[in-house]
């Protein structure tokens, strides 16, 4: 017979947070930990597996400034990190939170929400990891996007406030309602301090409204009577045995068959069986048209990445993107003691990541074995997605930007983890915490600025080749 147990009170828990500190205090997160390292090789390491040819577009992409270099080198921050002190409070972590990693999405409900939306690096790891991560994002964009080394700290300093006052409410909410919470972009204008952000929030919500894949399909796809292309637009899309393709061909998906009977043969069959049985029914009214090599992002450029088009009986169209999953930063760092069979397949960790993190998730999310073995998983392309133009922002949409970004890593981590009371707890009511973040935000930046400098020096001598979109998009011109 199954053992009820008695679960201690959350002032119990608060109190068994505070007492974390006795082993590692607060103060003690300030250290950057293990930078004695090669960069340049440790990227190299996490280059391998991908199309060579666009890890040079990788790499071009990571070189525009030290923060596109920061995007891409989660790696190297992991490594830093596991050589730190950790407050021994574990969860289910983002592992790549940077600012540009937060954005606007639809629910399944087609309401905007504000929330997390990169989970490739998602596993169970310290939570104060994501946090620091989040941090120095805001003081090295504060940094380089020319605001000044104490706008960049007030940046920082906010994140960490905020994301300190929303865990401590989180503390005191019922398992129920937190599980439900939303930050909806309703609720965020009404917590936003400036006209200037209300405008951008408005904006923003307006062209999420109008980003769906109806609106997606004649920026993609060439239409004919009978037949649906996605265009080819090298480097970022291309197909994989087109005259455009950068697979070279003694590349391992070059020796595959067609790609239609690859595709509904195997990966398709796998992915839908890890959809519930509603959904896979929906996935079922779609008819497949076609499918194309797709870059996205800074850090994931070389992954193998493809988008599908699929279409209904009334011609609608259904955007795919199917991403490859490889080892999180955070297994191969973080070191809990913890195994889990859902770790075992890199597709199906992600998707147990982002269901655990984000407040509402693509119905569409799943996962699939692809060919040659490699793990992916699935969801919606683009569909009602916007994110941050931090280029245009000013020093009060920033501080809006930080907080906000804070208030959702506070609601991701106590959705997954159940353990808002003890990091209440244990990061306490004063600015000890947020102080010492800013302290590491900084030291941390000034690491990122000597990495990114042997990261170009790299690329001049030739250790590294990189390459920028246009350049290659010039090849294709010619």
């Amino acid at each position: 017979m199954a053992q009820l147990h008695t679960l201690p009170s959350w002032q119990a828990r608060r109190a068994n947070g505070r007492a974390a500190r006795e082993r590692t205090p607060r103060g003690s997160h300030e250290t950057i930990g293990d930078v004695d390292r090669d960069p340049t090789a440790l990227l190299q390491s996490s280059s391998e597996g991908r199309v060579p040819a666009l890890i040079r577009l990788r790499y071009g992409r990571m070189l525009v400034s030290p923060f596109t270099f920061y995007r891409g080198s989660a790696l190297i921050q992991a490594h830093d990190l596991a050589t730190t002190p950790n407050s021994g409070l574990w969860l289910q972590i983002c592992g790549d939170c940077h600012l540009s990693n937060f954005g606007g999405f639809a629910t399944p409900e087609r309401a905007l929400i504000f929330d997390l939306n990169d989970f490739d690096e998602t596993a169970y790891g310290p939570w104060e990891w994501d946090l620091k991560r989040l941090v120095a994002s805001f003081t090295i964009a504060g940094q380089q996007l020319g605001h000044g080394d104490l706008a960049a700290d007030e940046f920082a300093f906010l994140t960490a406030q905020s994301y300190q006052t929303h865990m401590r409410e989180y503390a005191e909410m019922g398992v129920l309602d937190l599980w439900y919470e939303r930050i909806t972009f309703e609720r965020m204008t009404g917590v936003v301090q400036s006209d200037d952000a209300r405008r951008r929030l408005k904006r923003g919500f307006e062209r999420a409204s109008r980003r769906t894949h109806d609106s997606m399909l004649p920026k993609l796809v060439d239409q004919s009577a009978d037949t649906w292309r996605i265009r080819d637009s090298p480097p970022a899309v291309f197909h994989i045995r087109g005259d455009s393709t950068l697979i070279d061909k003694a590349d391992e998906w070059m020796t595959l068959p067609d790609d239609r009977d690859v595709i509904f043969a195997n990966l398709m069959r796998s992915y839908v069986e890890t959809l519930t049985p509603e959904r896979a029914a929906l996935l079922s009214q779609f008819t497949f048209q076609d499918l194309a090599f797709k870059v996205v992002g800074v850090g994931s450029v070389g992954t193998r990445c493809l988008v599908m088009l699929l279409t209904d009986s009334h011609r609608k169209p259904l955007f795919l993107q199917l991403k490859e999953a490889s080892t999180s930063v955070v297994l191969r760092y973080a070191r809990a003691g913890k195994s889990s069979v859902i770790d075992a397949h890199n597709g199906q960790r992600v998707v147990h990541g982002q269901r655990l993190l984000q407040a509402a998730t693509d119905p569409f999310l799943g996962w699939a074995t692809g060919p040659v073995g490699r793990h992916l998983y699935i969801r919606q392309l683009r569909d009602m997605k916007i994110s941050a133009e931090l280029e245009t922002f000013g020093d009060d949409a920033f501080r809006e930007y930080a907080r906000l970004c804070g208030w959702a890593l506070a609601r991701a981590h106590a959705k997954a983890g159940g353990c808002a009371p003890e990091i209440s707890g244990y990061i306490g009511s004063g600015d000890r915490m947020s102080e010492t973040l800013v302290r590491y935000g900084r030291a941390y930046a000034e690491q990122v600025e000597k990495d990114y400098a042997l990261f170009r020096a790299a690329c001049r001598d030739g250790r590294l080749e990189a390459r920028s979109d246009a350049d290659m998009a010039a090849d294709f011109a010619l």
